[in-house]
């Protein structure tokens, strides 16, 4: 049988009571939703307590659950809501979605815009240089090959001998020191 077989056939069986059919769909889909989780907030205990609180749900309204056609669908939409749920009770969707905004504006090249203008502006461009001498020597040399070089986050991996979560991971530092030594 495939998962989506068998997570119907646990569906079913949690509709019936089963709580064995609920502790099988528990940890068949732990792992998948914690992944989820993580990419939507970076807090994992909120991440952990969402999941436990999906599944105590679903026993609870268990009576009241309609047949679904995608559980793992199903399940991944439940805990989305269930995390935004608890980032706006705890006042924490400010953070998050500043974080995911931060995220989107590096995939998108923000700082080229900013570098144009730089250009244009001796004083601006004046403080980035000395801004930029504040960082390590390897954040200067992937702040170059990505924003002044064009280059990917793979290419830059390549090019350095370093994984691109690294890489990633080392710019994101990078800008983020800049942005606060710019402001």
């Amino acid at each position: 049988m495939s998962g989506n077989e068998d997570y119907s056939l646990y569906w079913e069986g949690l509709r019936r009571g089963d709580k064995q059919a609920l502790f099988n769909l528990y940890n068949d889909m732990y792992f998948h939703l914690i992944r989820f989780g993580l990419k939507l907030t970076g807090d994992d205990e909120l991440v952990k307590d969402s999941i436990n609180q999906l599944f105590l749900n679903l026993w609870d309204k268990k009576d009241k659950l309609t047949d679904v056609s995608n559980v793992r669908s199903y399940l991944f939409s439940v805990l989305r809501n269930t995390i935004i749920d608890e980032l706006k009770h705890s006042g924490k969707v400010d953070e998050a979605i500043r974080r995911r905004l931060l995220e989107e504006e590096l995939d998108e090249l923000p700082y080229e815009e900013i570098i144009i203008r730089v250009q244009n502006d001796e004083e601006l461009k004046a403080k980035l240089q000395l801004a930029i001498k504040k960082l390590t020597p390897r954040q200067i040399e992937l702040i170059q090959l990505r924003f002044f070089e064009g280059m990917s986050y793979e290419q830059i991996a390549n090019t350095t001998s370093q994984s691109v979560k690294t890489a990633y991971n080392t710019i994101y530092d990078a800008v983020k020191m800049l942005r606060k030594l710019l402001k």
